[in-house]
């Protein structure tokens, strides 16, 4: 199967293209409902933007999308939902009247019943919340998979972080992740590593083969019986038969206490350590230190989705994530040689994604993904650009700056701080200093006084290069204005670069036109592997001593 990431809602993908019982696991981590914005990617979003917010932000309204929503479930579209979940959500209307709250959990009931129904027999599904409105999810996730004939089958507490400090009340450390099974439950065992301390208590002794405990072999008292012989002096009740003893003697399996009793050497290699229970404490959250870091603000530990990975699915199965967001699923899914299918409504989670299973997999990785919802062609370019759906109006610029960076730049939010600049990207100068460069998006009409903006923009910001990605062709004077800037040629630079370069959606779909400059990361990358090259040269230099 080829791997595949879909840019969109997930709701229309689900429906779309995913076929029913097609799914062996689904994981998803979506928003919480908590009111929180997370600031570090989505931010700033102002008045006119509260419809997008709902896509983007973790705050809900009862808006026009909420109303389409209720009226889906109260009607029994498609013959979709059951007596239960209508009812549960008549209630909940009733109890909790038409605000954020139903808005969310509306929305969350719509997907859950397309995930129940992509599910094979043997499917497991995980949802990934926190106490904010788990309590109501679980309600719904009852009506959908425990009425068909599914079951629930555990709620996990995970502690994601260390205790600190809140005066009014008690600090929240968890989120909740609740497992169901759609009829029939695959479950492969796991276990955690033995803590320290349970290490020094038990494994106390240690021989050639490693640390191990010694188990009694003697039967006094067990109601089963045992074998009565007499084992080098010893005469007892023992729990094996003498060729089992003779066989344990031979393997040097046997530890003797001082009395002469023989016990059973039991390895640490050979356990596989404590059983998991639905309490996970062991999992530390990303913090600011951590290696798998991104920046992105829900980010999950890989530790966490390879747990999950592991124990509700098998080598080839197929993995879905309907709420991607930077990739942890796809990429955990990737190194444990499962298929996945991966879905975001945001161009930005996307292009992070490909980058991320570029880094960690090699560039051959990408051409084993089938991208769906992305531009190909002027016409789908046209489409994400003058999209009805506020909620997704801002992806075409987002699209076109990251496919022509090959997702290197950065996506400005702070548009209304650093009016002019959809994105920005670092190179190395010619005094090895950074220097800036800033990308300007119009998918409208166009004119040389745009060109003169960027200029000022760029003065005004100290940048060094400007890109001018337009939907429709520059007009003569438009590129004539950009030539007038003049060119820039840097020392990691192969040839000289126009100061002001106007790149068309057309070049950039038709001819793979893509940004030409080194960066200032690829620069210290590239410093990083000479140094280590260059030890690695020097090591083998080295005489041996005579």
């Amino acid at each position: 199967m080829v791997n595949k990431l879909y840019y969109g809602d997930n709701l229309e993908v689900l429906r779309k293209y995913i076929k029913d019982e097609s799914i062996d696991l689904c994981y998803i981590d979506p928003p919480f409902n908590s009111k929180r914005n997370y600031n570090q990617i989505y931010n700033n979003l102002g008045k006119e933007d509260q419809a997008q917010a709902q896509a983007f932000v973790d705050t809900w309204t009862w808006d026009n999308h909420a109303n389409e929503a209720l009226e889906e479930i109260q009607s029994n579209y498609q013959g979709k939902f059951t007596s239960q979940t209508i009812d549960l959500i008549d209630g909940l209307t009733k109890v909790l009247g038409k605000g954020s709250l139903l808005a969310y959990l509306v929305s969350m009931t719509l997907r859950i019943v397309e995930i129940h129904r992509v599910l094979k027999s043997t499917g497991s599904f995980y949802l990934h919340c926190d106490p904010t409105a788990s309590h109501y999810l679980k309600i719904v996730l009852d009506t959908i998979f425990c009425s068909q004939g599914g079951d629930y089958i555990a709620e996990i507490t995970w502690e994601r972080t260390s205790a600190h400090s809140d005066s009014k009340t008690f600090a929240n450390t968890t989120d909740v992740i609740f497992l169901y099974s759609k009829r029939i439950l695959m479950f492969n065992q796991q276990f955690k590593p033995y803590s320290e301390e349970y290490l020094k208590k038990y494994y106390k002794h240690q021989d050639g083969k490693g640390r191990f405990l010694d188990r009694d072999l003697t039967a006094g008292g067990l109601s089963g019986g045992g074998y009565n012989y007499d084992w080098k002096g010893i005469k007892k009740l023992w729990r094996c038969p003498i060729e089992t003893m003779q066989k344990y003697e031979e393997q040097n399996k046997l530890y003797y206490t001082r009395n002469g009793t023989p016990r059973l050497k039991q390895y640490l290699e050979e356990m596989p350590g404590v059983p998991l229970t639905n309490l996970w404490n062991d999992i530390p959250p990303i913090n600011s230190q951590a290696s798998e870091k991104l920046g992105y603000p829900t980010q999950k530990p890989e530790a966490l989705l390879e747990r999950i990975i592991k124990a509700s699915s098998n080598k080839g199965d197929i993995i879905l994530d309907a709420y991607c967001g930077c990739g942890t699923t796809i990429a955990v899914a990737e190194r444990l040689e499962r298929n996945w299918i991966g879905i975001d409504i945001t161009y930005q989670s996307i292009s992070l994604m490909l980058k991320r299973l570029e880094d960690s997999f090699g560039k051959n990785v990408l051409d084993k993904i089938e991208l769906n919802g992305i531009p190909k062609d002027l016409e789908s370019a046209k489409a994400l650009a003058t999209k009805p759906d506020d909620r997704t109006r801002k992806e075409f610029e987002k699209w076109a700056v990251l496919t022509y960076s090959n997702n290197r730049a950065v996506i400005n939010d702070k548009k209304g701080a650093d009016k002019g600049i959809d994105a920005i990207a670092y190179f190395q100068g010619d005094k090895d200093n950074r220097e800036k460069i800033v990308f300007q998006v119009k998918s409208g009409n166009v004119k040389s006084g745009d060109i003169r903006d960027l200029q000022g923009t760029m003065t005004l910001q100290g940048a060094a290069l400007g890109i001018f990605i337009t939907l429709k062709p520059p007009s003569k004077d438009m590129i004539q204005t950009a030539k007038s800037a003049g060119i820039y040629r840097g020392r990691y630079m192969s040839q000289s670069v126009d100061k002001i370069e106007i790149v068309t959606v057309q070049e950039i779909l038709e001819q793979k036109k893509r940004l030409d400059v080194i960066l200032t990361f690829e620069v210290l990358k590239a410093a990083e592997k000479q140094r280590e090259t260059q030890g690695q040269q020097m090591s083998l230099d080295i005489p041996f001593p005579e």
